[in-house]
C-alpha cells in the first residue's frame, strides 16, 4: 500500500451525535471540501449557514422507509471503496458517474443508550444502525485512499493533519482511523447480539462476543512486565467502570481489581436496612461490617485483621459521611469508593492527596441479571452472574438445636460475605462482623485454621482475653467434604454453622454438629468464586 497523503476533497458526514459537528464541518468547508450529508446532520449543518448537498444528491433516490434505506448504494459504496490508483476502479467510477468520498465521519444510532434507558423492543430495533456499520466498514477497508472518523474526540487530528499536509491525510492516520472504526462496529455488533440473546433467553448462543470503550491506558497490569488497559462495557452498573474519580493518582490494574470486588460486597448490604463497610485485600474481603453508621461499621470490619487492611480498599454501601472519612484516615488506604460524598467528608479525603476517592453515583443491584467471563487458553468462559442473595434463600435446619435468632442474623451475615471470598471459603461472623475470613484455599479445612489463627492474632493486637470466633458462626461457600472443617471452627468457638449441604457425608457433618450442641442450618445454594 502506497504511503503517501491524500487530498480530501470531498466528505460524507451523518452522525447522531452532533457534539463539535459544526465547528468540524466548518473547518472543512473553510479548506473548500465538498459536505455531503443525510438527514438531521444535513440539517444542522445547512442551519449553520454551511454548504452541504443531500446524499440524495449521490444516488438519485430520496431517503425512504423512515430513513431506513438512504446511504445503500452504489453511488456511496463505491465513492468510498475505489482504489484511486486502481484503472479498473476509475473506469467504473467515470462509466457509472460515481464521485470519491475522501473523509467518511458516521457514528452509529445510539442503540447502546437506547437499551439502556429500558427502551421498547421496537425502539430497540430503531436504533440498530444498518447503513453507518456498512459504510465504516466500506471506509475502514479502503483506507488507503480513505479516513474513516467513529467520534468526535478524533475531527481534531484530522484538521491538523489537513493543515499539516495542504488538505491531505496521512496513511498513518488513515490506518489507525480504520483500525478503530473496525474496534467500533465490532463492539456495536457484540452489544445487538448479546441484547437479541437476552431477549430469546438464549444462554449460550453459537457466537459470543463483548466489547468495550477505553476508560485509561493503565501503567501496566498485575505485574510491570504485562500491558494492561480499562475499558467501559454496555451494561450500566453502578461500580468502578462508572465512578467518577475526585482525587488521587491514577486507579491501577490491581486498584480497579480490587475496588471492584470490595464494591460488589458491600452493595450484598441494603443501605436502608444499616451502613455497612468491607475491607478488601488482593481481592478477598479483609474485613467487613454492619453498623449504625458508616464509621462504626469500618471500626468493627477494621478489627478483623487491620494488619492485611493496610494499602487495602475501602467500600461504603451510604454516602461517604465526615465521621467515616476522619475515621478512614488513621490507616493507609489505597481506595475508597461509595455511592456519594458530603462536601465536608471530601474536604477531609482531600488532605490526603495519594487517596483515591471514588464515587459510583449508586449501588449495583446484587441480584440483577447479567454476564460474567474469563479467558482460558484458545477459549473463553462466560456465565450468568452469582446474582443469588441470602435473604430469598430457604434456610433448612438439619441439627437437632435450632439456631436462635441472633445466630440466624450473623449466620445470613456471614453468608453474604462469603459469596465474594475467594474459594475455599470459611467465614466467622460474630455482632454482624467479619471475626475472621480464611480464603483461596486448597482444602476447606485449611481454610477454617486460618481464619481461626488470624482471630487469634487480631486477639493479641486487640488485647482481648480470647479470639473473638468464641460465640460466633461460621459460613462455608460450599459443603463441608469432612467434618474436619467443621470441628476446626467448633474447636474456635463457633456455635452455629450455614452451608449450602449437599456432600455424601452431609450425615456425618451433621452428626457431628448434634454432638457438640452446634445448629446447623442449610442453603441448598453454593458460592464457589474462583
Amino acid at each position: 500500500m502506497t504511503d503517501h497523503p491524500r487530498r480530501v476533497a470531498r466528505a460524507l458526514l451523518s452522525v447522531s451525535d452532533k457534539t463539535g459537528l459544526i465547528d468540524f464541518a466548518r473547518a472543512l468547508a473553510a479548506r473548500g471540501i465538498d459536505l455531503v450529508s443525510t438527514g438531521g446532520t444535513s440539517k444542522a449543518i445547512a442551519a449553520a449557514g454551511l454548504k452541504v448537498r443531500d446524499v440524495s444528491d449521490l444516488t438519485g433516490f430520496p431517503e425512504m422507509m423512515d430513513g431506513r434505506v438512504k446511504t445503500l448504494h452504489p453511488n456511496v459504496h463505491g465513492g468510498l471503496l475505489a482504489i484511486r490508483d486502481n484503472a479498473e476502479h476509475a473506469r467504473a467510477m467515470a462509466e457509472h458517474g460515481i464521485a470519491p468520498i475522501d473523509l467518511l465521519v458516521v457514528n452509529l444510532y445510539p442503540f447502546e443508550a437506547t437499551v439502556d434507558k429500558g427502551a421498547s423492543e421496537d425502539d430497540c430495533i430503531e436504533n440498530i444502525d444498518i447503513g453507518g456499520p456498512a459504510m465504516i466498514r466500506a471506509a475502514a477497508k479502503n483506507h488507503g485512499d480513505v479516513a474513516v472518523v467513529v467520534e468526535p474526540s478524533d475531527y481534531q487530528a484530522v484538521l491538523d493533519e489537513l493543515a499539516a499536509h495542504d488538505g491531505a491525510t496521512t496513511l498513518g492516520l488513515r490506518k489507525r482511523l480504520a483500525a478503530k472504526a473496525y474496534a467500533r462496529t465490532a463492539a456495536y455488533d457484540a452489544a445487538i447480539s448479546n441484547w437479541f440473546a437476552a431477549q430469546l433467553k438464549i444462554d449460550a448462543p453459537d457466537f459470543r462476543a463483548f466489547g468495550g470503550r477505553l476508560i485509561q491506558a493503565l501503567r501496566y497490569g498485575e505485574n510491570p512486565h504485562q500491558h494492561a488497559a480499562f475499558y467501559r462495557a454496555p451494561e450500566k452498573r453502578p461500580g468502578v467502570a462508572t465512578a467518577r474519580q475526585l482525587q488521587g493518582k491514577e486507579l491501577s490494574y490491581n486498584n480497579i481489581n480490587d475496588t471492584d470486588a470490595a464494591f460488589e460486597a458491600v452493595a450484598e448490604f441494603d443501605p436502608a436496612r444499616s451502613a455497612a463497610c468491607v475491607i478488601v485485600k488482593h481481592a478477598n474481603p479483609c474485613g467487613v461490617a454492619e453498623g449504625a453508621d458508616l464509621a462504626a461499621a469500618y471500626r468493627k470490619a477494621l478489627a478483623c485483621d487491620s494488619t492485611s487492611a493496610y494499602g487495602g480498599i475501602i467500600a461504603f454501601n451510604r454516602t461517604l459521611d465526615a465521621d467515616a472519612a476522619n475515621a478512614v484516615a488513621g490507616i493507609f488506604t489505597e481506595v475508597i469508593i461509595a455511592p456519594d460524598a458530603t462536601d465536608e467528608a471530601i474536604a477531609i479525603i482531600a488532605k490526603r492527596k495519594n487517596l483515591r476517592l471514588l464515587l459510583a453515583g449508586g449501588l449495583p443491584d446484587p441480584r440483577a441479571a447479567g454476564l460474567t467471563a474469563k479467558t482460558v487458553a484458545g477459549g473463553l468462559l462466560v456465565q450468568s452472574r452469582d446474582a443469588a442473595v441470602v435473604d430469598a434463600m430457604t434456610l433448612r435446619t438439619v441439627t437437632d438445636r435450632a439456631p436462635t435468632e441472633a445466630e440466624l442474623n450473623d449466620m445470613r451475615f456471614a453468608f453474604r460475605v462469603a459469596k465474594h471470598v475467594k474459594s475455599n471459603t470459611i467465614v466467622y461472623a460474630k455482632d454482624l462482623a467479619t471475626v475472621g475470613i480464611g480464603a483461596g484455599q486448597m482444602s476447606r479445612v485449611d481454610s477454617a485454621r486460618i481464619a481461626a489463627r488470624k482471630a487469634e492474632d487480631a486477639a493479641r493486637e486487640l488485647k482481648l482475653a480470647a479470639p473473638m470466633t468464641k460465640g460466633s458462626v461460621v459460613a462455608s461457600d460450599a459443603f463441608f467434604p469432612f467434618a474436619d472443617g467443621l470441628l476446626v471452627a467448633i474447636e474456635a468457638g463457633a456455635t452455629a454453622v450455614i452451608q449450602p449441604g449437599g456432600s455424601m457425608r452431609d450425615d456425618e457433618v451433621i452428626e457431628a454438629a448434634n454432638a457438640h450442641g452446634i445448629a446447623m442450618v442449610f442453603t441448598g445454594t453454593r458460592h464457589f468464586k474462583h
